[in-house]
């Protein structure tokens, strides 16, 4: 009887480690690797929202008509990007509850770029994570 209480007691101790410690490990690297997706999926935006930035010599119109379809993937469910008439680049992922936010700036006729992303834990240092 005590045997099979030691082993009822050592398998639900296993469990909640698995429920605590590597399920939420596995969850964050998956959020992690599909944030990286996310903001790889911003490229070609990034590059025309630029042209047109450094062509009109300002940012106000420079998103205008750039789509970016929605790409859907076993590993991430759907990834999904919008870019907004001042060039700003949103992307989200449900599956993984994450989004983005890339906002150009235009000095001296170079358009930089800032990343951040929510939630932080999931993002890549140059989006705001850790």
């Amino acid at each position: 009887m005590r045997i099979a209480l030691l082993v009822i007691a050592g398998l639900a101790l296993a469990g909640y480690v698995v429920v605590a410690f590597v399920l939420p490990q596995m969850a964050g690297a998956e959020a992690s690797e599909a944030a990286q997706a996310l903001i790889a999926g911003t490229s070609s935006a990034q590059h025309q929202v630029a042209a047109a930035a450094q062509k009109a010599g300002k940012l106000a119109g420079s998103g205008n008509g750039i789509k970016l379809a929605a790409r859907n993937g076993d590993k991430f469910g759907e990834l999904k990007w919008l870019v907004d008439p001042s060039g700003t680049i949103h992307g989200w992922n449900d599956k993984n509850a994450i989004e983005i936010a890339l906002t150009p700036t235009l000095q001296a006729g170079k358009v930089d770029w800032a990343c951040r992303g929510f939630p932080i834990s999931a993002m890549p240092a140059n989006c705001g994570g850790h």
